[in-house]
């Protein structure tokens, strides 16, 4: 299954110990990482400002991402309604990466009206996956 990370996700998983590390764990071992171009900016934002994570490591972090993951970013620029332009671009880069569910905490995404791509939350993804085994 290809599997879309949202931002918030990202640095959870990153930042603590928890639901999010041990979901990114599982999605590294048994699934297909995708990340957007858009999410890779915002994880290099909120480490450096928020997290005050020196550059240098922030750029192996994101180095490590490219790594690990397919990256993308939309051929253009969508809209979605109720959504601001950079949860657009979230929205659009899932899309664009062919995944099967983006994976955020954002309410806005979460409550968006028929999706171009399923958004469940990090506890419903868990949840899904203990069911599936």
């Amino acid at each position: 299954m290809k599997v879309f990370l949202d931002t918030n996700v990202v640095v959870s998983a990153l930042a603590t110990r928890g639901l999010c590390a041990d979901l990114f764990h599982v999605i590294l071992a048994e699934h297909e990482l995708v990340l957007g171009e858009t999410v890779l900016g915002e994880v290099q934002s909120v480490l450096r400002r928020k997290l005050r994570v020196p550059a240098h490591t922030v750029e192996e972090v994101v180095a490590h991402f490219r790594r690990l993951a397919t990256v993308v970013k939309a051929e253009e620029e969508r809209r979605f309604k109720g959504l601001d332009k950079a949860d657009s671009a979230v929205v659009a880069e899932g899309v664009a990466g062919e995944a099967d569910l983006l994976v955020s905490g954002d309410q806005d995404l979460l409550q968006l009206t028929d999706p171009p791509v399923r958004i469940v939350s990090p506890r419903g993804l868990w949840d899904d996956l203990r069911r599936a085994t």
